[in-house]
């Protein structure tokens, strides 16, 4: 057996590791355009920041080591131009010498990954304009940075590799723009999340344009260039970074006739139209898990895990690719933001009723120092299934979205999650996890404990038919309170149930929704009709409120 796989990052790599393991005969080869295979991609901005101080450490296996480990032969610096599918042979151009020769094959494997987008934009190709996806990418930025030392940058694209850019470079010391079209920065989360991050960007320092987008770069000399952006304003910058998104690459796949949507079609199997031929990666169309929708999803732990199945399935074994859930994690400053599952958008995109609740727990035992709150939105079917979470916080983040993407994969509802035995000590968590408070909050949903208005919602509402009461004490209703509302404590509420109209329909709020839930729970059972409370409470509110007066986003996704 002959296999050649093109492309020897995350999925190359570990398609040819796994398949050497399962077939010791097999002659396995790797075509890579870059000089290196198996890099820590993702770990790119972070040498930049000089976070990683030694460039090695990015290399997670040499093509030399590769060979005498695996007996595989590597081929770097070798670029895939053509396939005739019939004769099973690729052609191979060698980038060193530009000398084309015909490679032949039983089973292909393609993981090209993707591009970075550069649009046609007037100064797009300027020296000090850049894009990060390879180590000579890295390479240049790092060198850029060391002999220009440019005191500005600007960064166009606000998804992950815009803002792990934003941070690493405020990290060496330059005064960071962040310039987004959309009106939000990360697209996965939903906007009252969304607006956190904004919120903390700006507090770190940084510069953030929304719902705005470049429309051109302009060289003022001087080693200085000026980001322009579509509403006219401009930001002096000396170096910028076009983190804009990534495009699959799909022209091999498509000249050679295979089926290409919006990335390289497969099947469960990861086979292409053609079954000697399997891809994988951030190149391939896979399946939503949640909504079964086609996706590209361009995350490593997927392409690692469909270089292992497709692996098992060139040896032999009939294993399926399940879907990707998009479980994804990132740094922001100080912030930690992770998510798993669909969001809004894709929900509504896919026709799923679906309803949501926010959670505000601390990250550890609140008598216990150091605790912080973290933000928790959670996702779910009018039935309970589990749809998506997604959260915001400083500490114990990752591990309340891994618990929960767990969950959603095997299938569990959010009344699984109030079931679930978590480790606790206070240093760590409460005896009630904010998953299962989570769980909690949602069981209180879909049992008519509670009914529930959104922040995005009340922001857009006509209120003269609410009653807006705000539950917190006095002091706190001092420090800023939504308009026209009336203040009554929650420790108050029983004795001064007179104050609320009849005829209007009571919207209850307090800073995070907990004392709202209990002051809606005493206004029902006092028999107060179309009682709800504000979901995330005033601080989510507060948050979309500035977010909007800066032009941000703050309706529910479409």
């Amino acid at each position: 057996m002959k296999v050649v796989i093109i492309g020897g990052v995350a999925g190359g790599a570990s398609t040819a590791a796994r398949l050497r393991r399962l077939k010791e005969d097999a002659e396995i080869i790797i075509v890579e355009r870059g000089e290196h295979i198996s890099y820590a991609n993702c770990g790119l901005p972070y040498y930049i920041g000089a976070v990683i101080k030694e460039r090695e450490k990015l290399f997670v296996m040499e093509p030399r080591k590769f060979r005498d480990w695996f007996n595989i032969e590597v081929r770097v610096n070798s670029e895939a131009v053509a396939l005739d599918r019939e004769a099973k042979k690729v052609a191979v151009k060698d980038l060193r010498t530009g000398q084309k020769y015909w490679e032949s094959y039983d089973y292909l494997v393609l993981s090209p990954g993707a591009a970075p987008i550069r649009p046609p934009l007037p100064g797009i190709g300027g020296e000090a304009v850049f894009t990060l996806r390879s180590v000579a990418d890295t390479d240049r930025i790092y060198r850029f940075l060391e002999e220009k030392r440019p005191a500005r940058a600007v960064v166009v694209g606000g998804g992950f590799i815009g803002l792990e850019m934003a941070e690493n470079l405020h990290a060496r010391g330059l005064k960071v723009s962040i310039v987004e079209a959309a009106p939000q920065v990360l697209p996965n989360l939903d906007p009252e999340m969304a607006a956190l991050v904004q919120q903390h960007l700006r507090e770190a320092g940084a510069s953030v344009y929304l719902a705005d987008a470049l429309a051109e770069f302009r060289d003022t000399g001087a080693g200085a260039i000026k980001a322009v952006l579509g509403s006219g304003k401009e930001i002096e910058a000396g170096l910028a970074i076009l983190a804009i998104g990534v495009r699959p690459e799909t022209e091999l796949a498509r000249s050679a006739g295979l089926a290409v949507g919006r990335g390289i079609k497969v099947n469960e199997y990861l086979q292409t139209s053609d079954p000697r031929i399997y891809a994988l990666g951030d190149a391939v169309e896979v399946v939503d898990f949640v909504t079964g929708a086609p996706a590209v999803i361009p995350l490593a732990g997927p392409a690692n895990k469909q270089g292992r199945i497709a692996a098992n399935n060139i040896a032999g074994r009939r294993e399926p690719y399940r879907g990707t859930q998009g479980t994804a994690v990132l740094k922001v400053f100080d912030l930690t933001v992770a998510s798993t599952g669909a969001g809004e958008r894709s929900l509504r995109q896919a026709g799923l009723a679906y309803r949501s609740c926010i959670v505000q727990p601390n990250s550890r035992a609140g008598y216990y120092p150091g605790g912080r709150p973290m933000v928790l939105k959670l996702l779910f079917s009018p039935a309970g299934a589990i749809y998506g979470a997604q959260a915001v916080g400083y500490s114990g983040v990752d591990k309340r979205i891994d618990v929960i993407a767990a969950a959603l994969r095997a299938g569990q509802s959010v009344y699984a999650l109030q079931e679930l035995e978590l480790a606790y000590a206070p240093p760590y968590s409460s005896a009630k996890d904010p998953v299962n408070l989570a769980g909690y909050v949602a069981g209180n949903i879909l049992r008519g404990d509670v009914d529930v208005i959104h922040c995005p919602e009340l922001l857009a509402a006509h209120k003269e038919a609410m009653q807006i009461i705000d539950v917190r004490e006095p002091e706190e209703f001092s420090r800023g309170h939504i308009e026209g509302a009336l203040n009554i404590p929650l420790g108050r509420l029983r004795e001064r149930l007179g104050e609320i109209e009849p005829g209007r329909e009571p919207v209850i709020y307090c800073a995070v929704g907990l004392r709202s839930y209990l002051a809606a729970r005493i206004l029902v059972q006092k028999g107060f009709p179309g009682v709800r409370s504000l979901d995330g409470g005033y601080r989510i509110y507060r948050a979309l409120q500035d977010e909007k007066e800066k032009g941000g986003a703050v309706e529910r996704p479409q």
